[in-house]
């Protein structure tokens, strides 16, 4: 009992990396998301061409290829990563661009109205975008949000690849350790499903927040 104490020890610490991981990447996605996906939309055509030329590079590529090189390949080019920040970066500008396709789509479903009401305001397209469209479309960007956090979970367990010690690897670890298989992995499948639920009652309750008061403007 004794040494499993200590192998479940190891699990919770890559437990707290996975988090680590999941928080950090979804703190660089969301922004990555919005430059990108209102850089779809920019009137001007180089915005436009960068945005376009991140989220097909990224979706196109795959996650192990993009982690690979931030890792193996940018120290080459002068920039070293840790395992951990080459973990962010590569879930982060993955997802992102997943996410940049979901505000742009968010943007563009609200109504003619809204945009024509932001005219007779005089409102700049800046001030319409800040104060009338984003408020209405970000309650729609939410539930697909909540889909790509949990994806960017899920996908946290590729670092392992790059020998950083998240869940996954640590229960690579104990598995080689004790020869049990079924021990460690179901406790890899309930800590993710319990991040996962974390994330969506999370997401879930933020929606409701942020639909009070929008009854009145999403006819």
């Amino acid at each position: 009992m004794a040494d499993w104490a200590g192998y479940l020890g190891l699990m919770l610490d890559g437990a707290l990396v996975t988090a680590k991981l999941t928080v950090l990447g979804c703190a660089l996605a969301l922004p990555a998301a919005f430059l990108a996906g209102l850089g779809r939309l920019s009137r001007h055509a180089t915005v436009r061409a960068v945005s376009v030329a991140y989220i097909e590079f990224f979706r196109g590529t795959s996650i192990f290829v993009q982690l690979f090189w931030a890792y193996f390949v940018l120290p080459l080019m002068g920039v070293t990563l840790t395992p951990l920040q080459a973990g962010v970066l590569a879930l982060g500008l993955n997802v992102g661009a997943y996410g940049a396709e979901v505000v742009r789509s968010a943007v563009q479903s609200i109504g003619r109205e809204q945009h024509e009401a932001c005219v007779a305001l005089n409102l700049t397209r800046w001030q319409s975008l800040r104060h009338v469209l984003l408020p209405q479309a970000a309650v729609v960007m939410v539930p697909t949000f909540c889909n790509n956090a949990i994806e960017l979970l899920k996908a946290t367990s590729v670092v392992s690849l790059i020998s950083l010690s998240d869940l996954t690897f640590q229960a690579q670890v104990v598995r080689s350790q004790t020869g049990s298989t079924a021990l460690p992995f179901l406790t890899v499948l309930v800590i993710y499903f319990a991040y996962a639920s974390l994330i969506s009652a999370g997401m879930k309750a933020l929606e409701r927040r942020m639909t009070r008061g929008l009854d009145g403007l999403r006819t």
